[in-house]
């Protein structure tokens, strides 16, 4: 909003005359205040666009009155007055915050520029807020993040907690369960909001090129090296930086980055000097850190330093009740993008879609909307639209029980083999489905052998022996 209230203060009667008369002339409304006390109390029953204080007033100084006006009414744009040109007062009023000072004698002309160009920082200074909270309602998370299901509650619990907050985060998950729209929703959600908020795939850049990525380098730094680089640290300066993939960071990268973390600066490739940076760290991997550390893969410091709050996104067979509010939300946003005529899926389609595995979780199934809506006319998306889930769903006209979809599965396989031939086929099968079967449990459990076993139903020392038998490997289900 333009400026239209403003409060003059100042101890001289003849200036405060001058500048009612000038500034009332140009239609804004001013009050007047003969000291720093007065003009506090008028600031306290009035809201004020523009402050214009003399530095040096009976009992409140300029200054003191500033900063009160800094920490109580923020919106308040101040310019300071002051009768000595002297830098002390000038720099002493810039750095408790005045958007700009003015020196006595001055002529009109100077105060109609000053209060010009604090109309424009105030237009800007709205627009910005509008923004910040366009963004703050856009990544809302509710909006963006979809899902209502116990795991996703217990998601959005953390996210309560950590988002508001400096606090480094680790996500992990499976890929496509979404980890860079949780890391834009801490950032969205939190006081950096309106800073920059980078992305950076560590797995995406080559190791050679990743450290000048992150670190920036200097010119002449390396061959290839022709100008200057500004790194992603600096460049979020202020804001939040997403390490995406952290778990694929080359391990010597690993304590530069450690470095940067606990000291808070950066020193560009080639260069000299120190740069302080104030960037929020959140990062994400699919991968089981853990591991890595034990298998001297990744830097245990640097994991403890990443996992002060450990955030795990369940894949999206695990929360099979959300897929309903995600196939609308989808198709709703491809409507609107794409104007499609889909607005929604027949009973059987739905069955199709929640009975299947998706191993890409919810972008494999925002891709899959996203096609059938593109390709089909209709309104309502039946079972043909999905191709290629109906090979590996369960026949939804059939039984949908596990041993109906074993017995689906199985009569598959075997009408592919000559069943002449076959001398051991009960053994045979009954071995091709015990491997998958503890593989399954045991990830499921991550690796934990007494719990897997008790699930299964057989002796600790037996799921052992098998493990050997069947050459399963431990370490992937750890």
């Amino acid at each position: 909003m333009a400026i239209r209230h403003i409060l003059v203060a100042d101890d001289e009667e003849s200036i405060r005359w001058v500048l009612s008369k000038a500034l009332s002339k140009q239609g804004y409304q001013v009050d007047l205040a003969t000291n720093g006390n007065e003009a506090l109390t008028l600031c306290n029953r009035q809201a004020y666009d523009l402050a214009i204080l003399d530095i040096k007033m009976p009992g409140m100084s300029g200054l003191d009155l500033l900063s009160q006006i800094q920490v109580k009414y923020p919106q308040t744009l101040v310019v300071i007055m002051t009768a000595e040109s002297s830098m002390k007062n000038a720099v002493e009023a810039m750095k408790r915050g005045a958007y700009d000072y003015i020196t006595k004698p001055f002529d009109l002309d100077a105060l109609d520029a000053i209060v010009l160009k604090a109309n424009k920082a105030s237009k800007v200074s709205e627009e910005v807020c509008r923004l910040k909270d366009e963004l703050k309602d856009h990544y809302q998370i509710d909006r963006t993040i979809i899902g209502q299901s116990k795991p996703m509650q217990a998601v959005y619990k953390i996210l309560g907690k950590v988002a508001p907050s400096d606090v480094t985060v680790l996500i992990s998950g499976e890929s496509g369960t979404g980890k860079e729209l949780i890391a834009r929703a801490i950032h969205f959600n939190s006081p950096r909001l309106g800073k920059p908020f980078l992305a950076l795939n560590c797995a995406a850049i080559p190791r050679e090129l990743l450290e000048s990525e992150l670190f920036g380098h200097e010119k002449g730094a390396f061959t290839g090296a022709s100008e200057r680089k500004i790194g992603k640290f600096e460049q979020a300066n202020g804001g939040t930086l997403f390490l995406d993939e952290i778990g694929d960071m080359p391990f010597e990268l690993q304590a530069k980055l450690l470095r940067v973390l606990q000291e808070k600066e950066v020193t560009r490739t080639g260069g000299s000097s120190n740069i302080q940076i104030d960037v929020r760290i959140v990062a994400a991997t699919n991968q089981n850190l853990k591991n890595k550390v034990r298998e001297r893969e990744f830097r245990e410091d640097l994991f403890y330093r990443l996992n002060v709050v450990p955030l795990e996104l369940p894949p999206l067979r695990d929360r099979q009740e959300d897929i309903p509010a995600l196939v609308d939300f989808f198709l709703s946003r491809t409507h609107e993008e794409y104007a499609t005529n889909a607005k929604g899926v027949t009973s059987e389609a739905m069955d199709v879609l929640i009975n299947y595995h998706w191993p890409g979780n919810v972008r494999e199934l925002e891709n899959v909307i996203q096609r059938a809506a593109l390709l089909s006319p209709d309104a309502l998306l039946a079972v043909e639209d999905f191709p290629d889930l109906c090979d590996t769903s369960s026949d939804v006209r059939g039984d949908s029980s596990l041993e109906g979809l074993i017995a689906n599965k199985l009569e598959n396989a075997l009408a592919q083999m000559d069943l002449q031939d076959m001398d051991n086929l009960y053994e045979m099968v009954l071995h091709q489905m015990e491997r998958p079967l503890i593989n399954i449990v045991l990830n499921k459990m991550r690796g934990n052998q007494v719990r897997a076993a008790e699930i299964l139903g057989i002796n600790r020392n037996t799921l052992r022996k098998k493990i050997q038998t069947l050459e399963i490997d431990i370490k992937r289900n750890g």
